[in-house]
């Protein structure tokens, strides 16, 4: 039906797009977008649970198994070419001498003697703040890489002729790491409680407990939040040799 001469014609629809229609397509097409990529990535499971960081923990704990067999397979291949080395090496007494002293200083055979075992422990789940200290953080209550560090540079300090963190020697080579709650040591993960074992005048390894400034630190944590501290001494422990590779990785020897 025609309209009246006084009555206004309805303006036509314009065919162009405005630019809110531009951003409101735009912002439909990224969501689906984001609806296909995640359907596609989670393949019917629930993104939002921890069973990645469970996979990736048994991967840790399966390699860190996996190492301690090599290291195992390592040390009787090592035992073997001593064996035979030893045969018939053509070396004078005084070689055999300086190599001992060598392999003893490297750490590569067995320590015996008296020393001492420090244990270092996360505190207790329900650990509350001392009287006159402040309410914990989380970092205060865990085991952290420098305090091991500490233990192991003091019993150093103190003359250790070697020193085992857990069940494994350390060399010059080792490195003493934390990654969260977990120590990573050549290759393998352990969690606390820590256990660092010395061989050494016993007296000398107290002192140097007692003398550093790093432990005396970690100890204030000891009586403000309950972390876990012991002492055991040994009238005689055994180190076991380093087992592991010799190769370095990250650096050459000097020409």
């Amino acid at each position: 039906m025609s309209n009246s001469a006084g009555t206004p014609a309805r303006p036509g629809r314009s065919l162009r797009w405005r630019p809110v229609r531009l951003l409101t397509a735009a912002v439909f097409a990224l969501a689906g977008l984001i609806f296909v990529t995640s359907f596609n990535t989670a393949k019917g499971t629930n993104l939002r649970t921890d069973a990645s960081l469970l996979r990736l923990s048994d991967l840790i704990q399966e390699r860190s198994h996996k190492n301690a067999g090599l290291d195992e397979t390592t040390a009787a291949l090592r035992r073997q070419v001593d064996a035979l080395a030893a045969r018939d090496d053509g070396s004078t007494k005084a070689q055999d001498e300086r190599l001992r002293a060598l392999e003893t200083a490297a750490g590569t055979t067995e320590a015996r003697g008296a020393g001492l075992t420090v244990t270092l422990d996360d505190a207790p789940p329900n650990a509350q703040a001392a009287p006159g200290y402040p309410e914990p953080q989380a970092n205060d209550l865990v085991i952290h890489q420098q305090d091991l560090q500490a233990v192991v540079n003091a019993l150093w300090q103190g003359g250790a002729k070697g020193i085992k963190v857990m069940d494994q020697r350390l060399i010059s080579t080792s490195a003493v790491r934390c990654v969260g709650n977990t120590l990573i040591l050549q290759g393998r993960v352990y969690s606390p409680p820590y256990r660092i074992t010395a061989v050494g005048d016993r007296g000398r390894l107290t002192r140097a407990l007692a003398d550093s400034p790093a432990v005396q630190n970690y100890l204030l944590y000891v009586k403000a939040y309950g972390l876990g501290w012991k002492v055991d001494e040994h009238k005689t422990v055994t180190l076991p040799g380093y087992s592991g590779t010799v190769d370095l990785h990250y650096a050459k020897p000097v020409s």
